[in-house]
């Protein structure tokens, strides 16, 4: 009937197309293998470090506006002080002004009796119209006040008389306790000097006795220095004259055999030997043959040893030759048996195989079923 050129809403189109749009970037964020499994999203790490710098950027900036209103309020709050401080001056200075002209003493209305000032203050008001409250002075309030008076001033001169001579007693104390104090440090000091004398005195006597002792020390020492100098010259000649009189010199042949006691061989002095004696070099030559022969001994025992353990090796090794073919035997038996029934297993399996290919599962999968899986992000 009418018709009514309305505005068309687009805001549900554009929601739709964003969400396909982020539907789209989270598929291909998801779905992209490479980034997944064999590298990093470096987009989305640069994404957070911009982020956290752009953090401690704010985060700095706020710091410093913070530290400003600090400072701001700071100076504030001290120049509200010092405000406060000069209107308290100002105020008591005003005060203390009207103390000093409104409010002075001889302007009171007892300043007679108060301050001893006569006629300090008169009444203008006729006598007639002032009533009891405006009494001052009553029938005998002033009877007795100069004796009053007086006797005060007795007890003060009595009292302040009492202090002097306190005070010059204690002045009297004080100084006989110094002149005491003084004649102790006078003995004190003398005591000190007496005994300073008797310790320099001791020190002195000490030191003459340490002197003689040193000195008799010396001549001790160098008295024993004498006497061995005196025993080094005997040793040393009583040495040279053994040495020119001892059988190295002279050639001894006896002189090489040391004297051993308990029926020992006699030690050869290696200093001193001159060489072996036919008795001697026969006797090495004799000890030289028996022991080649004995070595002889051992060497054909050896053999006839070795002999017999070649012979026992070689029966325990065709031993062990007939017991290896014997396994080798039995492991080709075995694996035979094996091998048939690894074929009965696989013609068993291949039917089995036959059976649910042909006979059980009849409908294979096509592509289709396939593409439905991992189509969305959800």
């Amino acid at each position: 009937m009418y018709k009514v050129n309305l505005p068309l809403d687009k805001s549900i189109e554009k929601a739709v197309e964003r969400r396909r749009t982020a539907e789209a970037a989270r598929k291909a964020q998801i779905f992209n293998t490479r980034l997944r499994v064999m590298g990093l999203d470096l987009d989305a790490l640069n994404q957070q470090v911009h982020e956290k710098k752009h953090q401690q950027n704010m985060q700095s900036q706020q710091d410093k506006a913070f530290d400003k209103m600090r400072r701001i309020h700071d100076e504030a709050l001290l120049q509200k002080d010092i405000d406060e401080r000069e209107k308290r001056a100002a105020v008591h200075a005003d005060l203390t002004q009207y103390w000093a002209t409104h409010q002075r003493v001889e302007d009171s209305r007892d300043a007679d009796l108060n301050c001893g000032l006569k006629q300090a203050f008169s009444i203008t008001t006729p006598g007639g119209e002032l009533g009891p409250a405006s009494m001052q002075i009553f029938q005998g309030e002033g009877v007795g006040e100069d004796q009053k008076r007086r006797e005060q001033i007795k007890k003060t001169e009595s009292d302040l008389q009492a202090q002097k001579e306190d005070n010059e007693r204690k002045r009297i104390e004080d100084k006989h306790k110094e002149m005491l104090v003084s004649k102790e440090l006078v003995h004190q000091d003398l005591r000190w000097v007496q005994q300073d004398a008797l310790e320099k005195e001791c020190k002195k006597a000490a030191r003459i006795a340490l002197d003689n002792y040193n000195q008799a020390l010396a001549a001790e020492q160098a008295e024993k220095l004498k006497e061995q100098q005196r025993r080094e010259e005997r040793e040393s000649l009583a040495e040279m004259w053994h040495t020119m009189t001892s059988d190295m010199m002279t050639e001894c042949p006896e002189a090489a055999e040391g004297d051993v006691k308990g029926g020992r061989t006699p030690q050869v002095l290696t200093d001193r030997w001159k060489g072996m004696s036919p008795e001697q070099l026969s006797a090495i030559r004799r000890e030289r043959e028996a022991q080649r022969l004995e070595r002889q001994r051992q060497r054909d025992t050896d053999k006839s040893q070795e002999a017999a353990w070649a012979l026992q090796l070689l029966k325990t090794s065709r031993e062990a030759e007939q017991e290896e073919r014997r396994e080798a035997e039995l492991r080709r038996e075995r694996r035979i048996q094996m091998d048939q029934c690894n074929m009965q297993l696989a013609r068993d399996q291949q039917a089995y195989q036959e059976y649910l290919n042909k006979k059980l599962y009849t409908n294979k999968p096509t592509k289709a079923y396939f593409h439905q899986f991992n189509t969305s992000s959800r």
